[in-house]
């Protein structure tokens, strides 16, 4: 199991909600599925640093900082001796190799991802130098999706494609390796650097009044949701999944304080976010259980 798990980020999960209840540009339709598509691949990569036996600590989804300068690193690999940063990149499709970038045969270019493997190398060794530790770097750009092929790509980069990935694996596994303090110093070190709010985020423009309101499925998304007489359930109409009112009440709630931070969660806004689904008695109750009350009665909120 890795020593710092992968998540989606609050961006990501932000995009979900909005890819449902909002219409997107293209542009933002584009952005939203390329972070559904690389948070995808990632886990992909977590599957298989999953099974490593050798002695090493994964650490996944780092966003670091040296000298006013933000990095981020996909998949970060602790060995005795050696420390292993890789970037997953999970392209789809046929690309020429360019020197300054990627240039997909059907479609837009891509920076070229060994410049961005060099910048986070530089950085990262620049951070553990100023930590002072000195172990070196090594890096590696996975390309984890077998649909992907790149032409006229130079052989001795590091790069690695699916077909390889079996390989670069053993090779991970067979790395000697023998933990001691050290090491775990490093990985507590670099944990509490990471910073949770990223300075990548885009997020298209929205308001509470825009947004479509309604209680949605939780597996198809669909907004054909509806509560059988006297159940204790919500039932989808097009998929037919069930799930608890409880669940799905508090899964809005969680979307409203995502999406609006600065809301004051009460009975008449979730119960108007649900598209009056249920109703207001049943969900104060479940906000009573769940959360913590403020305030008395009309006024009161949810924390």
């Amino acid at each position: 199991m890795a020593y710092k798990s992968r998540k989606e980020s609050d961006e990501l999960l932000i995009l979900r909600i909005l890819n449902r209840r909002m219409s997107l540009t293209s542009e933002e339709k584009q952005n939203y599925k390329n972070k559904e598509k690389g948070f995808e691949g990632e886990v992909q990569f977590d599957l298989l640093t999953e099974k490593l036996q050798s002695e090493c600590i994964v650490l996944n989804d780092l966003l670091l900082e040296v000298n006013g300068s933000k990095f981020q690193i996909d998949t970060l690999i602790i060995f005795q001796e050696i420390i292993y940063l890789i970037e997953v990149k999970n392209y789809e499709g046929d690309f020429l190799f360019k020197s300054d970038r990627l240039e997909k045969i059907s479609g837009k270019d891509y920076k070229n991802p060994l410049d961005q493997l060099k910048h986070i190398k530089f950085s990262l060794s620049q951070l553990l130098h100023n930590l002072g530790y000195n172990i070196p770097v090594e890096g590696t750009i996975v390309f984890i999706n077998p649909e992907f092929t790149m032409y006229e790509a130079p052989l001795i980069k590091p790069i690695v494609y699916h077909s390889q990935l079996i390989r670069f694996m053993k090779k991970l596994e067979m790395m000697p390796s023998k933990l001691n303090s050290r090491q775990k110093k490093i990985a507590d070190k670099l944990v509490s650097l990471h910073q949770v709010v990223s300075p990548y985020t885009r997020l298209p423009p929205y308001l509470y009044e825009k947004i479509k309101k309604g209680n949605t499925c939780e597996i198809c998304n669909s907004f054909k949701v509806t509560v059988p007489t006297g159940a204790r359930k919500v039932v989808c109409v097009d998929c037919g999944y069930e799930e608890s009112f409880e669940s799905a009440i508090l899964r809005n709630v969680e979307e409203i304080r995502l999406l609006f931070p600065d809301k004051k969660i009460t009975t008449n806004l979730v119960f108007e976010w649900c598209g009056d689904v249920g109703s207001k008695k049943t969900i104060k109750k479940l906000l009573m259980k769940n959360y913590c009350s403020i305030g008395k009665k009309k006024y009161t909120y949810y924390v």
